[in-house]
């Protein structure tokens, strides 16, 4: 064991001698950690994978999208990029194989996914390229958008899209669960966003929860549960569902989509937009109060709040890190995300957030109020401004730079024992059907 570890592994600039002896080195590591796992083994071999990376992570980038010719999106890249250097990230077999595991019982190879991630976008030309990507369209989304114009609605399951009047609404849709999201909305909601913003019959898109037909919401609308912590504590949601979620569904609801001829930030981009309305009933919770950092006007019950409980689920909040500060100030945010502040949308904190707070039976008149107020004078000007506060804010290469810092941390969190520990503690999970 100990030679592996003190084996001589350095990275000396020729990318395909780095590769081969890299992966010798790790196939040592696995055969050790197959007969006596520790985390001694497991931390050398992720050092190895930094220094690795650090030296190559932009020639595998180039061999992967053949010169950032090709658009290749996160969850393919990481699989592609296991085939040319073995060892480096797990292979889809080995991550089906943990898929069926408990999260607590994991070995957390999915960390190396974390790693790549990580390298890929701090590396300037590869993150924006990858970033560039995930604002792509879906393959599926052409012939939904098809589905949506033939029959003016969607269902996609957990999610569903509906035209009203000039407003092209996504509902959430997964009621079990409280429309919480998990590994069975993701695909669902991005490909529903893509359509509402390609959508040519609609000038405004509106985000908002279906009704839940049973418990204690039962008749009632609720916005956004934020993510399933009974999956993720019965290891029903991969690491790589973080990153693609906010790469691509969120970061949708605030960029809008990007054309592959064109890079998609906001001073030569040309980017394909909607605004974007939230609407919440209820509650908004962790992830959902996320959503509402990325939209461009909220409305909210006057009995509805908001909380990001990052700290009881052991993981990080997304992008409201980046994003909360700018809407509710430094000290606040902390308190938020570190000591689980809870704002009532009807405060004067939630107010920094919710634009209009109305009486629950209104939020239906309150939506088509603000839609007939935001495309009143046309939509071309609300767009520019749009573009305009978001670079000012959020510039695209701010955001990869967060990203990368995202998906280190968070593949850490989310095979740290304390998220297990909190889980039972906080949310009772062992005792929740999944």
């Amino acid at each position: 064991m100990d030679a592996v570890i003190s084996a001589p592994v350095a990275a000396h600039g020729d990318f395909a001698a780095d590769a081969a002896a890299f992966s010798a080195y790790w196939r040592g590591v696995r055969e050790q950690l197959d007969k006596h796992p520790t985390e001694t083994l497991k931390l050398a071999a992720r050092e190895a994978r930094f220094l690795f990376l650090r030296t190559h992570a932009h020639t595998l980038y180039d061999r992967l999208t053949d010169g950032r010719r090709k658009f290749v999106r996160v969850e393919r890249l990481v699989y592609d990029a296991a085939d040319i250097v073995p060892g480096l990230v797990p292979t889809r077999a080995e991550v089906a194989a943990e898929s069926e595991l408990r999260q607590s019982e994991k070995e957390g190879r999915e960390v190396d996914q974390g790693i790549l991630c990580n390298q890929f976008l701090a590396d300037p030309a590869c993150g924006l390229h990858l970033c560039h990507t995930m604002l792509l369209p879906r393959e599926e989304s052409a012939d939904a958008l098809a589905k949506f114009l033939r029959d003016g609605r969607l269902d996609l399951g957990t999610a569903k899209v509906e035209r009203q009047g000039k407003a092209v609404v996504l509902l959430l849709s997964n009621p079990r669960f409280l429309n919480s999201e998990d590994l069975s909305t993701q695909s669902a909601t991005e490909i529903g966003a893509d359509v509402c913003i390609l959508d040519p019959h609609s000038q405004v898109a509106v985000l908002r929860g279906d009704f839940v037909p049973e418990g204690k919401y039962a008749g009632r609308r609720v916005f956004n549960a934020g993510i399933n912590l009974t999956h993720l504590y019965y290891g029903k949601i991969p690491f790589m569902w973080f990153p693609i979620r906010d790469m691509g569904f969120v970061n949708k609801l605030m960029r809008g989509l990007a054309r592959p001829d064109v890079a998609p930030d906001e001073v030569s981009g040309d980017s394909i937009e909607k605004l974007w309305i939230s609407a919440v009933d209820t509650f908004a919770i962790g992830g959902g109060c996320q959503i509402l950092l990325a939209t461009d006007f909220n409305i909210a019950a006057r009995d509805a709040y908001m909380t990001l409980p990052a700290r009881k689920e052991g993981i990080i909040p997304a992008m409201a890190n980046l994003r909360l500060a700018r809407f509710i100030g430094d000290r606040m945010a902390r308190q938020a995300i570190m000591y689980e502040r809870r704002f009532e949308c009807d405060s004067t904190e939630g107010r920094l957030i919710c634009d209009e707070v109305v009486e629950p039976d209104a939020i239906d008149r309150t939506i088509d109020h603000v839609v007939e107020r935001l495309t009143g004078s046309g939509v071309v000007g609300a767009i520019g401004n749009r573009r305009a506060l978001r670079l000012a804010a959020e510039p695209l290469d701010l955001f990869r730079r967060y990203a990368a810092l995202y998906a280190r941390e968070q593949a850490y969190c989310h095979f740290s024992p304390a998220l297990i520990a909190n889980l039972e503690h906080h949310w009772n999970a062992p005792n929740r059907r999944a």
